[in-house]
C-alpha cells in the first residue's frame, strides 16, 4: 500500500516530486552544459516549486508547521539533487551545502505562496 501512504503525506508526496525534478535537472545538465550552467537559478526554483506543492497538499498546516514541511521538502530534494551531481563530477562538495540551503529557504516561501493559493479547508 505504498501508494496511499504516499497519497496521504503530503510531506512525502512534495519531496518525491521535488526529488524527482531536480534529478532530471541534474541528469540533463550532465549531457547539457547550457542547463548546468542554469542549476543555482532552476534548482532553487524547484524548491520553491517543491514547497508550493506542499503548501498545496497540506491545506490544514500553518505557520512553524507550514513553513518547516515545506522547507523541509524543498531542501531535502536539494539535497538529493546536489548529491547525484556530485556523483557525476558534476558539482564540489561545497555545492551540497548551498544547495540544501537555497532550496530549503525556497521551499519555505513556496509553502506559504502555496497556503495562499490553495485556499484553506477546514
Amino acid at each position: 500500500m505504498p501508494d496511499r501512504a504516499a497519497a496521504g503525506n503530503p510531506l512525502l508526496k512534495a519531496t518525491t516530486i521535488g526529488t524527482l525534478l531536480q534529478v532530471l535537472m541534474v541528469v540533463a545538465g550532465h549531457f547539457m552544459p547550457q542547463v548546468a550552467q542554469l542549476f543555482p537559478v532552476v534548482g532553487t526554483g524547484l524548491g520553491g516549486v517543491t514547497g508550493l506543492l506542499f503548501g498545496l497538499f497540506n491545506k490544514n498546516a500553518s505557520g512553524g508547521a507550514l513553513a518547516g514541511g515545506a522547507a523541509a521538502s524543498g531542501g531535502i530534494g536539494g539535497l538529493l539533487g546536489a548529491v547525484v551531481s556530485m556523483a557525476l563530477g558534476d558539482a564540489t562538495g561545497s555545492t551540497i551545502a548551498i544547495a540544501t540551503g537555497s532550496t530549503a529557504v525556497a521551499g519555505a516561501i513556496g509553502g506559504f505562496l502555496g497556503k495562499m493559493l490553495g485556499g484553506k479547508t477546514a
